[in-house]
C-alpha cells in the first residue's frame, strides 16, 4: 500500500518521518507539506496527486474545538468537514454559497452542503465534525455565530480542501486532528501545541504501522 500523508507545517509530521521509512515491507509512506490554507493544500495535494498514485491519503494536523469535552491533546478522527466561511455577508447576516442557492447543497461531493467521509474506520477514537476557515476565530461574536450555525466540534484551516480533493479524486483518506486548544477569545497561555503534536504523531505512526 502506499500511503501520502499530508500536513499544514513539517513540525506537525516531524517526529513521525523520522520513525516512518519510505518504504517497508508492505507500505510505503510519502509526506507532502502543504502550507496553510485551504488554497495551498488544494493546489499541493492535486499536484502531489497528478504525479504520483497513492492508495490513501493521510491528512494530520493540530485543530481548535469547539467542544468542550475533547480534551487538550486528544487525538480525533474527523468524519464530516464544511468550507464554513466561504459565503456571504447582509448587514448581521451570514450565508453560505449553499443557502443562497451558489451550489446545491447536494452537488457532489457534498451532502447537505457538508463533505462526508465514506471510509469507515474504526481507529478506536472520537469521531468529530469539524469546520475549515481562512481565519481561526479568536473574537466573542465570530465564535458565536460559528458555533451556532454550523454546530462543529473542531476548526482547522485545511481539512475540508483534503475531503474535496480526495472525494474528486476517489481516493480513500482519513483526517485526524489532535486538539492544540479551545476556540475562544486568542489566549496562548491556555495553549498546549507540544502535546497535541506528540499525541497526533504517536497515533499516526500507530495506524499507519496497523495498514
Amino acid at each position: 500500500m502506499k500511503i501520502l500523508v499530508v500536513s499544514a507545517t513539517e513540525k506537525e509530521i516531524f517526529s513521525a518521518q523520522k520513525v516512518l521509512k519510505p518504504e517497508n515491507k508492505r507500505t510505503r509512506t510519502d509526506f507532502l507539506v502543504s502550507g496553510i490554507g485551504c488554497t495551498f493544500t488544494t493546489y499541493m495535494l492535486s499536484r502531489e496527486l497528478h504525479k504520483n498514485n497513492y492508495d490513501f491519503v493521510i491528512d494530520a494536523g493540530i485543530a481548535g474545538s469547539f467542544n468542550p469535552s475533547l480534551k487538550i491533546g486528544e487525538v480525533v478522527n474527523v468524519y464530516s468537514d464544511q468550507f464554513a466561511d466561504l459565503g456571504i455577508e447582509d448587514k448581521n447576516n451570514y450565508y453560505t454559497i449553499f443557502e443562497k442557492d451558489f451550489i446545491d447543497k447536494n452537488q457532489f461531493p457534498f451532502s447537505d452542503s457538508k463533505l462526508i467521509n465514506p471510509n469507515n474506520i474504526d481507529l478506536d477514537i472520537k469521531k468529530v465534525s469539524g469546520i475549515t476557515v481562512n481565519t481561526t476565530h479568536g473574537n466573542k461574536t465570530s465564535i458565536q455565530l460559528f458555533k451556532e450555525k454550523f454546530n462543529a466540534d473542531i476548526e482547522t484551516m485545511e481539512g475540508a480542501a483534503i475531503f474535496y480533493v480526495c472525494l474528486l479524486e476517489n481516493i480513500p483518506f482519513l483526517q485526524i486532528r489532535a486538539i492544540s486548544n479551545y476556540v475562544e477569545e486568542r489566549n496562548t497561555a491556555n495553549w498546549n501545541i507540544p502535546l497535541a503534536i506528540k499525541n497526533l504523531n504517536n497515533k499516526l505512526i500507530e495506524i499507519i504501522e496497523k495498514i
